[in-house]
């Protein structure tokens, strides 16, 4: 069945917010703070693991670095694009509208947790690579191992920072569902390079999310997203970045 990873990995978001709004409610406040810690600092070596291994090569007996200049152009071209767009300010109409429509008006951290994990769970290659190879031949195992993960990420970050979190399923719904939809018009921009290029750049900006997590909201992540389009399109110039 196509379309069958989105639905699961869906279903995960919801069924990982309810486990953590429960659990949350067994946790004192400072308690809780110290939880939204943790994940953050989870997250942010996760976003290292996936950033060393595209910056990071082997050549002879020495470890080299890379892709520098990649990142840097990426990350401030795109940056620019999404503070004109005001890409950040969308999310955050989009979560208030959610908070009033789901009577949750009194919530202070609502939009917060919602941007906060719909950014963490839909930027990354897993998610893209994932829903082509559930539009395309119905394999939705990539979905399935990432639905697992944000499981219990979305379970820890509602537990901290509340149930706007559960709501990032609405986001992972349509952005995944939609590329499971023009999954062959998608699949043959998606070259190993192109993948490799963006699981550097989303893993660099997975990373700005847990700076957020542990210090306060300090980058505008969601202005950051058209790195992630640039980082694929990068991988059709022919320079060596």
């Amino acid at each position: 069945m196509t379309g069958l990873g989105t639905i699961i990995n869906t279903v995960a978001i919801i069924v990982g917010g309810i486990i953590g709004h429960f659990t949350g409610k067994l946790f004192k406040q400072e308690q809780q703070a110290a939880l939204n810690k943790a994940c953050g600092i989870s997250v942010l070596f996760i976003a290292i693991a996936g950033a060393m291994q595209g910056m990071l090569h082997i050549d002879a007996d020495a470890v080299v670095s890379g892709k520098s200049m990649l990142v840097v152009l990426c990350l401030a071209i795109g940056t620019i694009i999404g503070e004109l767009i005001g890409i950040e300010k969308g999310f955050e109409r989009f979560g208030e509208w959610l908070k009033k429509k789901t009577g949750n008006s009194g919530d202070k951290q609502f939009v917060n947790a919602f941007v906060t994990a719909s950014l963490t769970v839909c930027i990354g290659a897993m998610a893209i690579v994932g829903a082509i190879q559930d539009g395309i031949t119905g394999d939705y195992s990539t979905l399935a191992v990432k639905a697992v993960l944000d499981l219990i990420i979305i379970a820890v970050m509602t537990s901290s920072l509340g149930k706007g979190c559960v709501f990032s399923a609405i986001p992972v719904l349509v952005f995944e569902g939609i590329i499971t939809l023009f999954a062959r018009l998608v699949s043959p921009v998606m070259t190993d390079m192109a993948i490799a290029y963006l699981s550097l750049i989303g893993s660099i900006l997975i990373f700005c999310v847990g700076v957020n997590l542990v210090w306060g909201k300090t980058i505008r992540v969601a202005n950051m997203l058209p790195a992630v389009i640039l980082a694929v399109i990068a991988a059709y110039i022919p320079l060596a970045f």
